[in-house]
């Protein structure tokens, strides 16, 4: 069976994001949260938490009746696992056409393509 490109969901990561940003989250913190910009139901924020929690992104501990969660993985480590599946996926494996895709791309401004040199040039020094 072929792994998906992006093993997390867009909620998924976003729970991530949140819990990163708390440090440790109860399921009602997190969904608090998300709530300041869109609703969402605390029983979908649960069940994404313990999924996230199954697949090693997420740890636990209960803490009376709740459960208190933190980052099994952090965040530099979930994005090289990503940024190495889209590579392979989508750049045939090579970081080389990736990095040209983002130089180029409308996006940047010329500060930030200014920034890619430089961080380009520190690694060759």
């Amino acid at each position: 069976m072929r792994k998906p490109l992006d093993p997390l969901g867009e909620t998924e990561m976003e729970i991530l994001n949140h819990v990163w940003s708390l440090g440790e989250a109860s399921v009602s913190d997190v969904q608090e949260k998300i709530k300041e910009y869109r609703e969402i139901a605390y029983t979908t924020v649960m069940t994404i938490m313990k999924n996230l929690a199954d697949k090693n992104f997420l740890k636990y501990r209960k803490e009376g009746r709740s459960y208190i969660y933190s980052a099994a993985i952090q965040p530099k480590d979930v994005r090289f696992k990503l940024i190495d599946r889209l590579v392979d996926k989508v750049f045939q494996g090579s970081p080389k056409d990736l990095v040209q895709t983002l130089v180029q791309s409308e996006n940047l401004t010329d500060e930030e393509r200014q920034e890619i040199k430089n961080m380009i040039n520190k690694l060759e020094d």
